[in-house]
């Protein structure tokens, strides 16, 4: 069996971080979303990963390398554009062969792994096994149609009145049935090759196609909101330990990380936070589910449930909060000047300011 990860997509919803850095690559507890399914497909057994790249192939390929720090042959393929989930299915078609195969998009996050899932597939091997969940909204998701007894009897990508509650989350199982599914698809109003069309075709054809409804926690790090989320989920798991300096003037409470090299003088910390390599906390306050990463520098100020990149500097501000700090910011107080109010106003006006 072999996997393919699909880290091809542009990140709209993450700009302007996604202008300089793969959303991908964006740390959740100052590791790259995307180690985590990668640590997950390794968790199963599978050795074997094709991971579909776009412009952002440079910056994916220096962080993977060739995959052996995972335990894993790390494939790289080239999608040009982003065209679609089944899209990238058929840029793989050589590659993949006629192997089963797990897909994965890379910028998912699913609690407790996919072995449970990898292994139900492999022992009973339906031509696809798909993992749904529960969500507010289906209309932003492929939406499947189960019947009474379980068995996925429609898909529909983003419709406009779902016939259910269940989005397919970013995780697939495929036999090697999908490919002809595959090769029949047309573009859809998108533009885009759909996967939810092609595991349609297999249902058309006459293929069982099951699924797995999850009650755990997943989510689609695409904006700002959820990387967050995720963040506090993966920080709520930290095992405490200090290999950097604290000071005797410091107080960390609760699970907190301070990696070799950080320096930590006259702060507060309340965990859980992690605080990367190389950084210095110097007169602050660095509250919980805080991811500070490598070579930053937070100095008199007060920072809690956010996530910094590497080598920012955030120095002499009171309060942040639920935000996410690119590579290389420096944050720093507005200068003081004279507060005024500066009016155009048309006749016969009626304003009112505070004072």
């Amino acid at each position: 069996m072999k996997a393919l990860v699909l880290a091809g997509g542009s990140g709209t919803r993450l700009r302007p971080i996604t202008h300089t850095s793969p959303k991908q690559l964006v740390p959740v507890a100052n590791k790259p979303v995307l180690f985590y399914g990668l640590e997950a497909t390794a968790a199963t057994g599978i050795t074997e990963v094709g991971i579909v790249v776009g412009d952002t192939q440079a910056e994916i390929q220096a962080a993977v390398g060739d995959g052996s720090a995972f335990g894993l042959r790390v494939t790289y393929l080239r999608q040009e554009a982003p065209l679609g989930l089944a899209h990238a299915v058929a840029i793989a078609r050589d590659y993949l062969g006629e192997d089963d195969f797990v897909m994965y998009l890379g910028d998912n996050f699913i609690v407790g792994g996919i072995d449970d899932l990898v292994g139900r597939f492999t022992a009973d091997r339906p031509a696809a096994q798909i993992l749904l969940t529960q969500v507010p909204d289906p209309r932003q998701f492929g939406v499947a149609e189960l019947d009474a007894s379980g068995r996925v009897i429609g898909l529909e990508e983003k419709p406009q009145v779902p016939k259910s509650d269940l989005a397919l989350v970013g995780v697939y199982l495929f036999t090697p049935a999908i490919h002809e599914a595959v090769a029949k698809l047309e573009p859809s109003s998108r533009g885009e090759l759909e996967i939810t069309d092609a595991i349609q075709g297999l249902i058309d054809a006459g293929h069982r196609v099951e699924s797995t409804v999850i009650s755990g926690y997943w989510k689609d790090t695409g904006n700002v909101t959820d990387m967050l989320e995720v963040n506090r989920l993966v920080l709520e798991s930290l095992t405490p330990r200090v290999d950097g300096r604290v000071d005797a003037e410091s107080e960390l409470i609760g699970r907190v990380v301070v990696e070799p090299g950080a320096e930590v003088e006259r702060s507060r910390i309340v965990g859980p936070v992690v605080i990367g390599a190389g950084t210095r906390i110097l007169d602050s306050y660095v509250g919980p589910f805080t991811s500070i990463a490598a070579a930053c520098t937070i100095s008199h100020s007060e920072i809690e449930y956010s996530i910094v990149l590497p080598r920012a500097s955030i120095s002499g501000v009171r309060r942040i909060e639920a935000s996410l700090i690119g590579h290389d910011v420096e944050i720093t107080p507005a200068p003081a000047t004279p507060r005024a109010h500066r009016l155009v106003l048309g006749d016969h006006s009626k304003v009112q300011i505070s004072t």
